[in-house]
């Protein structure tokens, strides 16, 4: 598969392509098995989107402040993120 048409490389595009599939595998949860709203630590009610959605800009802000403050191999943000996904899903 060629990314050239728009200067991509693999890691974008396999980025993109998780999101697309967190996206798809969130909505057949929803259809599969409805979940009525939880709240959590942030005292409002959230549902698995919200929390994915809570998630994902975090970890948004987290690869930038690591990018920003450290600069270092961005794969240690990464477990930084998971660490933070897996707070968001228990505890909000």
């Amino acid at each position: 598969m060629d990314l050239s048409w728009m200067a991509w490389t693999w890691p974008t595009a396999i980025f993109f392509i998780v999101i697309a599939l967190l996206l798809v595998s969130f909505t057949i949860l929803a259809i599969r098995f409805p979940e009525t709203p939880r709240t959590g630590i942030l005292r409002i009610e959230t549902t698995r989107g919200d929390r994915l959605f809570i998630t994902l800009l975090g970890s948004a802000f987290i690869n930038l402040a690591w990018l920003g403050l450290i600069g270092g191999p961005q794969w240690w943000a990464l477990v930084v993120c998971l660490i933070y996904a897996a707070a968001v899903f228990r505890y909000v």
